[in-house]
């Protein structure tokens, strides 16, 4: 397996101060790799970087982000994952196991076998306890018997051949506890006191009583387990030098995340040709176009998010707007880039953060709200987003505010219906909930279709010409 060190790292008036590198990693090297990375435009979020180490820091390195609004952590992830501010050491423990044979094991596996190693340990340990208690226990039973018929006793030591007998037959004593009384010296055993036997005898009931509830129960064996340990660490262990963490792993940012957000422009011509301006300001329409060709519709959005395109289908498509080409041309057809189904055109484009919801609608009056990343798919076949009846179209999508919380359906015949955007389901395709009933007949004939769909506050006021 491997070890993954990290180096130390803290916020400071905003910027990011690393203060440890890991093993044999110079700081030299790190700063090394962070300018050249800076050189290359790659860390457009970084604007200085600055190594402050001396006598009393030996580490000091400092990145200053351009602004308090870009995200350390996730710069920091970037750097772990693309500088040797991360880096990683091989282990190899080779053993013997519980089985008796020699293995390589993960740290997992030696714990665990350890843990069952010192179980049964202590529990031997119990075991070898318990039987000197209760052989110590058997011992002063037969005392504190010679202790209360002592006269009885030296009696019979002093006068019979076989006092052992006498005394085991007399006293039901075991062989044990014979020998134990004729063991002792006659002086001792006038200088027996109950009181001393017996409070050896209520401690190690006691003892024995404790050991005996342990070995019985596997929670109890467990945490004297735990309470040894917890004792061990704090009699003999020592500060851990390199503190365990648990965080996030470590991420290179993709190029779209490296490049600092700027607007652009994209604009699609009716022979589905596809181009990228930079800024807002332009003018699509007084564009140069191919001969045949004019102006079909344009999207203004940021370099960094994707442009979406929607079919006649239903189907949805995703490009960067850094992969097309510069609107001083007459840009590139979208066939070159995604593979529409035959028959199929592009009808709508978008761009937006992943997080905007938005409506999507059929115009046979069915429709859901979505994500804007719930359109966003990267492969040229695109996917299927809006799922169409027969003979229905896609409607432009609706972007969704908290102020306008009511939609109001109306459809080429005059049928009319508000109601509030939350009662729609909101999916990630599909045909979606019906938003207002059109009559079959009507459908089929092309007499009655949705005709727009419009986005309206509650105090909103609605002016019908006819």
């Amino acid at each position: 397996g491997s070890v993954r060190m990290r180096a130390l790292w803290t916020v400071e008036d905003g910027e990011a101060v690393i203060s440890a590198l890991p093993h044999q990693v110079s700081g030299a090297k790190v700063l090394e790799q962070i300018a050249s990375q800076m050189r290359a435009k790659k860390l457009p979020m970084v604007e200085d970087l600055r190594d402050e180490s001396d006598h009393e820091n030996p580490t000091r390195l400092v990145i200053v982000p351009r602004s308090n609004r870009v995200d350390l952590r996730q710069v920091m992830n970037h750097l772990f994952a693309t500088t040797d501010l991360e880096r990683s050491y091989r282990v190899n423990i080779n053993m013997i196991g519980l089985d008796g044979r020699p293995a390589v094991k993960t740290l997992h596996e030696i714990l665990s076998e350890w843990l069952v190693y010192r179980r049964d340990t202590v529990r031997r340990r119990l075991n070898f306890r318990l039987e000197k208690v209760l052989r110590r226990l058997h011992i002063l039973t037969c005392l504190l018997v010679a202790y209360l018929n002592l006269d009885e006793v030296i009696h019979i030591i002093r006068t019979e051949d076989e006092p052992k007998q006498v005394l085991m037959q007399r006293f039901e004593l075991s062989e044990t506890q014979a020998d134990a009384i004729l063991e002792l010296k006659l002086r001792h055993l006038a200088k027996l006191e109950e009181m001393k036997l017996r409070g050896e005898q209520e401690e190690l009931e006691k003892e024995r009583d404790k050991i005996q509830a342990i070995l019985a129960s596997e929670r109890k064996l467990s945490n004297l387990l735990k309470k040894e340990i917890e004792a061990d660490a704090a009699a003999y262990g020592d500060a851990r030098r390199s503190p365990l963490i648990e965080r996030d792993e470590a991420k290179a940012l993709s190029e779209n995340e490296l490049m600092p957000p700027e607007p652009v422009t994209v604009i699609l011509s009716t022979m589905g040709w596809v181009r990228s301006a930079k800024g807002h300001g332009i003018d699509p329409s007084g564009l140069s176009y191919r001969s045949g060709d004019n102006y079909l519709s344009s999207v203004r959005g940021k370099n960094n998010q994707p442009v979406v395109f929607i079919d006649s289908t239903g189907r949805s498509y995703a490009l960067e707007p850094a992969g097309l080409p510069s609107a001083r041309g007459q840009g590139e057809p979208l066939t070159g880039k995604l593979t529409l189904p035959p028959g199929a055109a592009v009808e709508q484009m978008l761009s937006g953060a992943d997080e905007r919801k938005l409506l999507m609608a059929s115009d046979a009056g069915y429709g859901f709200v979505c994500s804007f990343s719930d359109l966003v798919a990267r492969n040229r076949a695109g996917k299927a987003l809006l799922t169409l009846p027969e003979n229905a179209k896609v409607m432009p999508p609706l972007w969704l505010n908290g102020a306008a919380d009511k939609l109001l359906a109306l459809t080429e015949a005059g049928r009319l219906l508000m109601f509030p955007v939350d009662d729609l389901p909101q999916l990630s395709k599909g045909k979606g909930n019906k938003i207002i009933s059109i009559p079959s007949a009507y459908a089929a004939a092309g007499k009655d279709r949705l005709a727009g769909l419009y986005l309206l506050s509650t105090k909103a006021s609605v002016t019908f010409y006819v």
